[in-house]
């Protein structure tokens, strides 16, 4: 027999859903709407973190992409909902301003929900995809959903099989007059393309290409770009290359191009040069004492720029290792953020692509880029006598109001000088 006291306490626990609910009913619209006006977020964010630690799900978010990236473009799911994924599996991709990135699971489990639709901005910290980490891996690691959808597929190819054996039954009355009406139509589809019919497409430009339109605006507009040409005999280093090249190769497992010669004499004209090599920040002028070549280079999703870092302290043959491995990175589509972070002179060599000559556009926050071009033989005065001699344009786009034209003109008369008397640049004189 229950005592007095306890008989009021199971009578108060009785009660107390009808108190909560009735109470729960008269302040719930003013709670509520005082929730959302000030502590709403937050608490409804651990109330969540609450739930999914209870059912076994996790949500993932963006993850940091690097130090001056906060946002990029979801643009592939590697896993949908219902698949599993392994603990450091790629379940999507992330496309920023200079990269893609791989998005690796956080852990194993299965994919309950995506927070982000292909093609999606999608900042660092925001909830991008929820696992659930209590599922069990099915047998052979594929999800069970895909061995079921896989059953149907059996039965659709096995039911048309009588229906495919009694077809040429019924077909074969006919065959005598299919060709009459297959004749007529070749007449008639030549007019149908004859109309001038014309379409156009729209899409949509990926993160990189818009960010790369919009640094190069931002470099007509802040700074005052100014081009000077210069033109250079490639004698001298075409017979450097041809006598060494095999031997070059069979050392270090590289061809020996001519990228190599040209970033180190750049590097060298950067040191003579200080101002083509230093930066305007704000009112004051940085000036750096080592060399950080930016090189363009050609990849799957456009031009990225990697950076070759201390060119000044590195000779040729380190110059084109790191180069080559540089641009078998980017080609792959493999180059790093920290691959492209920093630079403090741009080279674009477009005569690679038969570029004869052009003006190229300031890298910003650089104050200079060199550009190379296509190597054609011309006709020369060579010690009072005409000669064909292989030539190339060179022109040097900089920040006038940093870099004077005197140091711009001697900046490529140095390095004239060094590629056409190698021995100039190896010696560095």
């Amino acid at each position: 027999m229950l005592s007095r006291s306890a008989r009021i306490a199971s009578r108060a626990v009785a009660a107390l859903p009808a108190r909560v609910a009735a109470a729960g009913a008269r302040a719930q619209p003013a709670k509520v709407a005082a929730f959302s006006a000030t502590r709403g977020s937050v608490a409804f964010q651990g109330a969540r973190r609450w739930l999914s630690a209870a059912s076994g799900n996790v949500t993932m978010d963006v993850p940091s992409m690097g130090d001056s990236i906060s946002e990029g473009t979801l643009v592939e799911w590697m896993k949908a909902p219902g698949d599993w994924v392994d603990e450091d599996e790629v379940i999507a991709m992330i496309e920023t301003d200079k990269v893609t990135i791989d998005v690796h699971a956080s852990c194993s489990g299965v994919v309950v929900e995506h927070k982000a639709e292909e093609q999606d901005n999608v900042e660092v910290g925001a909830a991008l995809v929820v696992i659930d980490t209590s599922a069990e891996k099915p047998a052979g690691g594929e999800p069970a959903k895909k061995e079921e959808a896989a059953a149907p597929k059996k039965e659709e190819a096995a039911a048309p099989k009588k229906e495919e054996a009694a077809a040429p039954k019924k077909e074969a009355a006919a065959p005598a007059a299919a060709p009459k009406k297959e004749a007529a139509a070749p007449a008639a589809a030549p007019k149908k393309e004859a109309s001038g019919e014309r379409s156009e497409r729209r899409v949509k430009m990926n993160r990189m290409r818009s960010r790369i339109a919009q640094r190069l605006k931002d470099a007509q507009n802040e700074t005052a770009m100014l081009t000077t040409f210069q033109e250079v005999d490639m004698s001298a280093l075409m017979a450097l290359r041809k006598t060494h090249k095999d031997a070059f190769e069979a050392k270090y497992g590289s061809r020996m191009g001519f990228m190599g010669a040209f970033i180190k004499a750049s590097a060298q004209m950067l040191v003579d040069i200080p101002a083509v090599n230093a930066v305007i920040e704000g009112g004051d002028v940085i000036y750096r004492d080592y060399v950080d070549v930016s090189v363009a280079v050609a990849s799957p999703r456009g031009l990225v720029v990697p950076v070759l870092r201390n060119v000044e302290s590195k000779n040729i043959a380190e110059i084109e290792l790191e180069l080559a491995d540089l641009a078998n990175r980017a080609r792959s589509d493999q180059i790093a953020l920290e691959d492209m972070a920093g630079g403090t002179f741009t080279i674009s060599n477009g005569g690679v692509f038969g570029s004869l000559m052009g003006t190229p556009i300031i890298n910003m926050p650089q104050s200079a880029v060199l550009g190379m071009h296509a190597t054609k033989p011309r006709a020369v005065v060579v010690d009072g006598q005409v000669v064909a001699r292989p030539m190339m344009y060179l022109a040097l786009t900089y920040d006038h109001r940093l870099i004077d034209g005197r140091e711009a003109a001697t900046f490529l008369v140095g390095l004239r000088e060094r590629i056409q008397d190698p021995a100039r640049m190896l010696l560095d004189l």
